[in-house]
């Protein structure tokens, strides 16, 4: 019953917000709801690793960057739908993540998180020497002025970002209610502990770097289509690495609604200010409401609800 309550409401959501936004008629505001929902599913995929198993990964645009540029290699070969893209960008960075947490995941804390900041770099230097993709010139992706049934461009890659961010919440949603959410929790609390219970940690920390990878990977995979131009500093930027922590720690790591609310919040925050002073401050309000949210509600939005709630109880 709650599941297809869950559903009934994120299908509602999604057509609310593409009514609300066609409503408009600016192609601005697309732009921006593109953003928002690519950092939403961003924000999720990260929060299965670095939430639900409590392994903090820094190499988020690592990910993001493999999908954007799988899309950016098919093009050059022959050029697919975009939804087809995203399978091939979810796929490549799936396996790219699986081999990392394969490679790393016997490493703890700092030491993880530092291994997947080294493979950014690795990544970002391969792409960079690699003259197919355009190595450090950058390479352009043409999109086509409409696409079927919906017309306008942009308003189709805001429709295929906001099916994607429906997917990743839903994924998450489902992960954390099964027996597999409890096995990464289990990891998070005490992993020694788990693992003395019988818990298969390799094997559950394995499948979230998988999904983590993947999901990822999705979101940057009509990046290039939406931008028009990719280059390695684009693909590669600070902005993906440190958004898709803040959103997950100020929303609340511990359930699939945190990273939801963390996105919008920031996210909204960053466009408005992108319109009305300008995108270089952007970094500048992630750090200071980080501070702020780490000092006051070190749980995030929802946990400090629950918290409240709780009391209220009590």
């Amino acid at each position: 019953m709650r599941s297809s309550v869950f559903f009934l409401i994120a299908i509602l959501i999604g057509a609310a917000v593409f009514f609300g936004v066609t409503l408009v008629k600016n192609d601005y505001v697309f732009f921006a709801g593109y953003v928002i929902l690519q950092f939403i599913v961003l924000a999720t995929a990260w929060n299965i690793l670095g939430g639900y198993t409590g392994y903090v990964n820094f190499g988020t645009a690592a990910f993001f960057a493999l999908g954007a540029y799988s899309t950016v290699c098919i093009h050059k070969l022959y050029p697919l739908p975009i939804p087809f893209l995203i399978l091939i960008g979810g796929l490549v960075s799936g396996i790219v993540g699986f081999g990392m947490g394969y490679l790393t995941l016997r490493l703890r804390g700092a030491f993880f998180s530092i291994a997947t900041l080294a493979l950014a770099v690795v990544l970002q230097t391969l792409i960079v020497n690699w003259d197919f993709v355009g190595g450090s010139r950058g390479a352009y992706v043409i999109r086509p002025a409409t696409a079927p049934l919906i017309g306008n461009y942009i308003e189709y890659l805001f429709l295929i970002m906001l099916v994607l961010a429906v997917l990743a919440i839903t994924t998450a949603r489902i992960i954390e209610r099964s027996q597999l959410g409890y096995g990464f929790a289990a990891i998070r609390d005490d992993e020694i502990a788990a693992e003395a219970s019988g818990v298969p940690t390799l094997r559950l920390k394995l499948i979230a770097t998988t999904l983590s990878g993947g999901l990822m990977g999705m979101a940057g995979a009509p990046y290039p289509y939406y931008i028009g131009y990719l280059d390695p500093t684009s693909a590669f930027g600070l902005a993906y690495a440190v958004n898709s922590i803040a959103m997950p720690m100020i929303g609340g790591t511990t359930s699939w609604i945190g990273p939801l609310v963390g996105a919008l919040l920031l996210g909204t925050i960053q466009q408005v200010a992108t319109v009305t002073i300008s995108s270089a401050v952007n970094l500048l309000i992630v750090g200071i409401l980080l501070v702020a949210f780490v000092i006051i509600a070190p749980k995030g939005i929802i946990g400090f609800v629950q918290d409240r709630l709780r009391a209220r109880k009590a």
